[in-house]
């Protein structure tokens, strides 16, 4: 199984920077080991009858890295790229991240190998209710607690809710995040990981004394990330000039509405075609002049290729593992890029979700003002130990925030000691 996850290149490249920030923190080789490899891979079929009334069987995939510190958290995506090795890579960052930011959880990703996009709403909902039922052994409030991610929303956890509970005899709104509002979910939590990028990037302006009314952004990805993160970032002053998705590139040196364009995208479905910009090639979008770069789609698009050529002051990781180490490595013998990794950057997302599993379990709901200010809060405080330790110790934010991550996940693999 070792092989077969280093075998995948997101995966692989996940390992790359565990093993780097172990070797700085000169972790003993049997705490290393059980920090790296995943506690659980599990793998089902999910079989369902499309609306045409043929049977087509999926694979889903769900990777419990630990339960050392508590129950793991991470998203579902629904997406035909979806492998056990990215799943498991991504549960690996998400280890690091609750972590970092102080969480009492372990990561956790999960995913089905499909695409949403050319399956109805029933054949969606039918897909969701039996992968939930395949993981019914391994789900719960205190074992596993899912939240949304590429491909997936607030209705799919409410299905996954509405499955759970009903298996259960009673409402069970814990065992889910970033549900409906009217189900117990949280206020602000759709907007959680785009604000939370959008205000680490002001953190990192201020440590460069950019001036947030003068600045410029361009923004790879326009789903709810993205689209939350230009967003705050124009509420901020932030002129965004570049955004594209799947459908394209957009740009405009003068700044694009973002409302206007989000209405664009509602009706179009992509950012293709809107009027208040002009069409640009997304790889070059990448190397435009600006403040702020921030990558909010899929992983690995700052590479070897295009390292060199960035031509921002802050790379934001708004998705996650979106550099490669060979990029990594161009960027740090630069020394011009202030890098906000993705287990700071994009940390909003699990520290709301881990806000509306709080509420649930008090069965008290807090306002989407006092939602975001503890966000920012937390956010703060892990911004300024990532940034403060990685000036004492002369190395990458990214090391940096690796390290202070993985360091806590080991302390307590260490203190729990090995089950014989």
């Amino acid at each position: 199984m070792k092989n077969d996850l280093m075998a995948n290149d997101v995966f692989k490249m996940a390992s790359t920077q565990f093993d780097r920030a172990a070797d700085y923190l000169d972790l003993d080789e049997s705490v290393r080991e059980r920090c790296k490899w995943p506690k659980r891979l599990i793998t089902v079929t999910v079989p369902i009858q499309r609306d045409s009334g043929e049977t087509e069987v999926f694979f889903g995939y769900r990777v419990q890295h630990h339960l050392s510190r508590g129950p793991v958290k991470g998203g579902l995506r629904f997406h035909p790229n979806v492998t056990l090795g990215e799943v498991a890579a991504l549960a690996m960052w998400m280890n690091w991240k609750c972590a970092l930011m102080g969480l009492p959880y372990g990561g956790g990703k999960g995913g089905i190998t499909c695409d949403p996009r050319t399956m109805s709403l029933k054949e969606t909902e039918n897909l969701t209710r039996r992968f939930t039922t395949e993981m019914l052994p391994f789900i719960g409030p205190e074992t596993d607690v899912m939240a949304p991610d590429m491909g997936t929303n607030a209705q799919t956890m409410a299905w996954i809710t509405d499955v759970y509970s009903t298996h259960a005899g009673h409402l069970v709104p814990s065992i889910v995040t970033g549900k409906p509002v009217e189900l117990l979910g949280s206020e602000g939590r759709n907007q959680a990981t785009g604000h939370g990028v959008a205000f680490t990037i002001t953190r990192a302006f201020n440590k460069l004394g950019i001036d947030d009314t003068k600045a410029t952004a361009i923004i790879q990805g326009f789903g709810n990330v993205g689209s939350h993160a230009a967003f705050t970032l124009s509420r901020y002053g932030v002129k965004i000039t570049g955004i594209s998705d799947v459908t394209g590139a957009i740009w405009n040196p003068k700044g694009i509405d973002v409302e206007e364009l989000v209405k664009h995208v509602a009706e179009t479905k992509g950012v293709k075609g809107f009027s208040g910009a002009e069409e640009i090639d997304p790889e070059e979008m990448l190397i435009q002049p600006c403040d702020a770069l921030v990558p909010a789609a899929l992983e690995r698009v700052i590479n070897k290729g295009n390292a060199a050529k960035l031509q921002c002051r802050v790379l934001a990781e708004g998705a996650n593992g979106p550099t490669t180490p060979g990029a990594d490595a161009i960027i740090e013998e630069r020394g011009d890029i202030f890098l906000i990794p993705d287990v700071l950057c994009n940390a909003g997302g699990v520290t709301v979700s881990y806000f509306e599993w709080v509420q649930n379990l008090q069965h008290y709901q807090w306002t989407e003002q006092e939602v975001l200010t503890k966000l920012e809060t937390m956010l703060e405080k892990a911004f300024e130990n990532v940034y403060h330790f990685a000036q004492t110790n002369n190395m990458s934010q990214r090391v940096a925030a690796l390290a202070l991550g993985i360091h806590e996940v080991a302390k307590v693999k260490a203190t729990r000691g090995l089950f014989p």
